[in-house]
């Protein structure tokens, strides 16, 4: 299909599916109770990369090598009861673009292969009637038709739209929904070239009880939900949870084997240790609000090999699942709306030339403006071009320093107070208010324990608030 017919398809698929959000909506702190309460889950890498040596797929790869002779989901749903796990997600589109269900929106697609079957479609089917959760991974990044860095357009973000629509329209409830290949460094599309606000509006309204994760905790502090229901880790790519500060709903992540889609020597290959999978994941995330996901990867026949399969088994032998984990605490509300501070201009107090006031909205969390040890009392503001609304500021510290602040916007050429002598003692502040308008924002750091250092400020204007 060609681009400038997913609108209109999108545009179709929203007009019947305009009564799916009409299940009861529950809380969104109910709904992270009810995920880190599934405490393990089984992860399926399965697309056009299995059948080949690289999990970065040839964009241009050809349908015709994704032909798994020996398909069987069941086999997958039967794999994760055997481990005791809760739920699956499968991987219906990774970062090569090829797509695992039935999409109208594009002819790159598994109907199009030799299998021409719904792979979707039978792995919802496998594991609920195993009991088991379903969850869906999907990617933002799409190398085969070119939605990369640079180079989105609005007919890119309508295949989106539409995409998963369908995922979200034609497979009945998805418990969650994870995105990958989204403002990540190493894949450069922000939330503003792909309008996060407005693909979490689109989950939320085909399925209110879906949670969104986003996959980005490559750049995110850990202390809040910038961008997601569930904060992320992956393991292998240098990302672990503290079990003893964490308290937001969680998510780790690692392959059985040492990669995530399947490779030739797989099958002769050890897998993961029994212990550790259980000791060492499993039972201390559990207790820190974290749900630990396993990727499991089916071979080139559609099959689980046999030490992947044992495995399993062997985990559900050693661990069983005891139902809830502990109540889970009171946290803010994700971070959902564009950063307008973002690569604004702004002042600051003295610092040094190395560490200066442009550091603390550049979109990097590991650059800081840094006050000067001699400044007694520094301050760092924003400008913008025009007054503009907004009714949350977010402050991340490089290192928890600061003890007492206040925040003001310039109105008019008056300022005035927004949080006056406020204590907070978290490496990152999340203050929500009633709207205002201004042409200025600033923090005036009135006490701190050590000259200053702020990551990113950043001022929002959070829609239906």
């Amino acid at each position: 299909m060609k681009k400038n017919q997913f609108f209109r398809a999108f545009a179709l698929l929203l007009l019947l599916t305009a009564g799916a959000a009409t299940a009861q909506q529950r809380s969104l702190h109910d709904l992270q109770q009810q995920f880190v309460d599934l405490r393990f889950g089984m992860f399926i890498h399965f697309n056009i990369p299995t059948f080949m040596d690289d999990d970065w797929a040839d964009p241009d790869a050809s349908p015709a090598i994704f032909n798994p002779k020996k398909l069987d989901c069941n086999q997958w749903a039967e794999a994760a009861k055997s481990a005791n796990m809760s739920y699956g997600c499968l991987t219906t589109k990774h970062h090569s673009g090829f797509a695992i269900w039935n999409t109208k929106t594009t002819d790159y697609n598994v109907m199009n292969s030799p299998l021409k079957r719904d792979v979707v479609k039978e792995y919802t089917q496998a594991f609920r009637a195993k009991g088991l959760k379903v969850m869906l991974y999907y990617s933002i990044l799409d190398t085969h038709h070119k939605i990369r860095p640079g180079q989105i357009t609005k007919a890119d973000i309508d295949m989106i739209k539409a995409q998963l629509t369908e995922l979200l329209s034609n497979y009945g409830e998805i418990a969650a929904l994870i995105i990958d290949g989204w403002d990540a460094p190493w894949s450069r599309i922000s939330y503003d070239d792909v309008p996060f606000s407005e693909i979490y509006g689109l989950i939320k309204h085909l399925q209110p009880n879906c949670l969104v994760m986003d996959l980005n905790a490559a750049k995110y502090p850990t202390e809040a939900l910038f961008y997601t229901d569930i904060k992320s880790y992956e393991q292998g790519a240098g990302q672990h949870i503290s079990t003893n500060n964490n308290r937001l709903p969680a998510l780790s992540c690692l392959p059985i084997n040492g990669s995530w889609f399947w490779k030739a020597d797989f099958p002769t290959t050890p897998v993961k240790d029994v212990n550790r999978l259980v000791n060492e994941n499993i039972v201390p995330f559990n207790k820190a609000w974290c749900n630990f996901i396993l990727n499991v990867a089916p071979n080139r026949d559609g099959l689980i090999d046999n030490n992947a399969l044992e495995t399993l088994k062997q985990v559900g032998k050693q661990w069983k699942n005891e139902g809830p984990v502990a109540t889970l605490p009171a946290n803010a509300a994700p971070i959902i709306s564009s950063n307008i501070a973002k690569h604004q201009p702004a002042n600051s107090s003295w610092s040094d030339d190395m560490n200066l006031m442009d550091f603390a909205n550049d979109d990097n969390f590991r650059s800081s403006w840094v006050s000067n040890p001699a400044v007694k009392q520094p301050w760092f503001e924003i400008a913008f071009d025009k007054e503009k609304e907004f009714n949350m500021i977010t402050i991340v510290e490089d290192q928890q320093r600061i003890q007492k602040y206040r925040l003001e916007y310039n109105e008019n050429g008056a300022w005035k107070p927004i949080v006056s002598e406020n204590e907070n003692a978290g490496r990152v502040k999340i203050h929500r208010f009633p709207r205002v308008w201004g042409n200025k924002v600033r923090i005036l750091i009135d006490e701190f324990s050590a000259p200053p250092a702020i990551a990113e400020f950043g001022v929002y204007n959070e829609k239906g608030r």
